[in-house]
């Protein structure tokens, strides 16, 4: 594949959580290319691993970790059915949970897109104040300030 190939695809990557902005994601690729051919879509969410020391035992933690892996996958597919509904191919949209160490939930989203070809990465902006993010950053912002070889979409 060459570098032009991997920058004019038609392969989308929509990063979500579980916040009203993600949801305003999802919606807006479904209205606005919903039905056009040719475009491939895969839904991701990042689960970041817990700290060693999170839960006092790994039975906790692995109690835990089902119960938001299935939170998670109610959550993906219902994205999935979204996208469909406004004129996907159900062939045409993945959905995609991978746990793993984030120092930053941006370099993890990043790191996922590196892996594959996808032209384009969707992320809905994250609703937090002017204050906060000069403190604490933002996903979308560090997404658009790092991101390489691609095409970003922040929706609010």
């Amino acid at each position: 594949m060459t570098k032009e190939d991997k920058l004019f695809n038609k392969n989308i990557l929509i990063a979500i959580d579980e916040s009203d902005n993600s949801r305003r994601a999802v919606a807006y690729v479904g209205k606005f290319l919903g039905g056009l051919p040719g475009f491939k879509v895969t839904i991701l969410h990042v689960i970041p691993e817990p700290e060693e020391d999170y839960f006092p035992t790994s039975a906790e933690k692995e109690k835990w970790l089902r119960q938001y892996q299935q939170k998670i996958d109610t959550l993906l597919e219902e994205s999935r059915q979204h996208l469909i509904e406004n004129g996907f191919s159900p062939d045409d949209v993945g959905v995609q949970s991978t746990l793993r160490y984030c120092p930053s939930m941006a370099e993890c989203i990043l790191s996922e897109r590196d892996k594959t070809a996808y032209s384009t990465i969707v992320v809905g902006r994250q609703g937090i104040s002017r204050s906060e993010e000069f403190l604490f950053g933002s996903i979308s912002s560090k997404i658009v300030q790092y991101a390489k070889s691609c095409t970003v979409w922040v929706v609010e």
